[in-house]
């Protein structure tokens, strides 16, 4: 059946909005700020991950294989026997001590080009040593790296600032400093330093380039040099190295593609959510944190709405009486009032995302210069925006139903009598 009265209430729902105009600007604008902030706290906070998950990445792979096996106290009979009432008595028992590190590179490093997940891979030759020049000496690490891979990965090109991050690769005793430690070894392009290992070895290395990473603990403690002059130096043979690193095209998915290749590797391998599960857990609080804040600001706004629906059935009360007098069901009344909740909720919320979008457009332009960040971090995603239209609505049409609701009840004959 064709409800001939449907028009006629959004007329009236209409001829309510344009009479109480004042109500209804004030109804508009607190769907406008929640939406609008609700936009804006998205969107810095989706930045400031975006960020701190782009400096993290500029030196974290999604997948580390290493090695790090030590002493071992198991005996071959203990393994190979799984009863528990079996007692072993072994004379003369030893402690093999198995070296660090992955010996055969090559075959592993075929295994995983095989995966199509992985987008890139490169080795590295990590070692804990002491940098000289003249009286001055530091303890840092020295990173041999394949350096057009370790540039794929990581992008450590962009962020040399003097020399050439591909020097490395011509120059076999060339060595890059991190920024700040450069600075405190007094040392700049073209100058010696002397590397000394923990075996007590030596060796003259020349300075070919200075790098700036995001992260200052680095720059003042890492050096980069070719991978086969750390092989040389540490007298390691051409397939070792201390860690394989790898990228996959979905980094969230590291811990299922580390599972995957584990059965052919056989090395430790770890996620990036495995090693710096502090770092995800911020991330997913800020997140909440963002979400929470924007949504109690869209409720404060909804209870602004309720109240203003409520005035107005207060206002209106022998009107809604009269138009149940003369046939208009509850159903007819519950739609004037929503139809009213959903005008305020729409209008406010296209009004709102263009207003939070504006807003985090003028944050982005305030100067910020720290971690290599030029001005505050803003990150827009499309869902943001759907989102916040959605639950601009959402609120709206909520807050306006528990009037609306009270208004279908009215008994018309107790109003007109008074």
């Amino acid at each position: 059946m064709i409800n001939m009265k449907t028009p006629i209430n959004y007329q009236i729902a209409h001829l309510h909005l344009t009479s109480a105009i004042r109500q209804t600007i004030i109804a508009l604008l607190g769907v406008t700020f929640g939406v609008s902030m609700y936009v804006f706290m998205n969107s810095f906070m989706n930045g400031v991950n975006k960020t701190q998950d782009d400096l993290a990445f500029s030196a974290l792979a999604h997948i580390r294989i290493f090695n790090e096996n030590g002493d071992t106290n198991q005996s071959p009979a203990e393994s190979s026997c799984f009863s528990p009432n079996t007692i072993f008595n072994v004379r003369g028992r030893k402690s093999i001590q198995y070296s660090e590190g992955i010996k055969n590179t090559s075959k592993i490093v075929a295994s995983l080009q095989k995966q199509q997940e992985i987008t890139g891979i490169s080795l590295q030759f990590n070692s804990s040593v002491v940098f000289r020049n003249g009286s001055k000496k530091i303890n840092g690490l020295l990173s041999g790296i394949d350096v057009v891979n370790e540039d794929k990965l990581f992008g450590n090109a962009q962020n040399v600032f003097k020399g050439d991050w591909f020097n490395l690769i011509s120059e076999k005793s060339g060595i890059i400093l991190g920024k700040n430690l450069g600075e405190d070894l007094a040392a700049g392009l073209g100058d010696n330093i002397n590397i000394l290992t923990q075996d007590g070895i030596t060796k003259n290395y020349t300075v070919v380039g200075l790098i700036e990473s995001s992260l200052k603990e680095v720059d003042k403690s890492k050096a980069f040099v070719n991978i086969v002059s750390a092989r040389q130096l540490m007298g390691k043979n051409c397939d070792f190295a201390s860690d394989i690193m790898a990228n996959i095209v979905d980094r969230e998915k590291a811990p299922q593609i580390a599972l995957k290749i584990k059965p052919f590797i056989p090395y430790q391998i770890e996620s990036w959510q495995t090693a710096n599960q502090q770092l995800l857990a911020v991330s997913q609080l800020r997140s909440i944190i963002a979400m929470a804040v924007s949504l109690t600001i869209l409720l404060v706004a909804g209870f602004g709405i309720y109240n203003i629906m409520n005035m107005t059935i207060n206002e209106r009360i022998k009107e809604i009486a009269i138009l149940k007098a003369i046939g208009f069901s509850g159903y007819d009344i519950k739609t004037i009032f929503l139809a009213q909740a959903a005008v305020i909720g729409f209008s406010g919320g296209l009004i709102g995302v263009g207003l939070g979008y504006g807003i985090s457009l003028l944050v982005h332009q305030i100067p910020f210069q720290i971690a290599g960040l030029s001005t505050l971090p803003i990150h827009f995603r499309a869902l943001d925006f759907i989102l916040a239209l959605l639950f601009g609505i959402a609120t709206t049409l909520l807050a306006g139903y528990l009037p609306s609701r009270k208004a279908s009840r009215i008994d018309p004959v107790t109003i007109i009598r008074g």
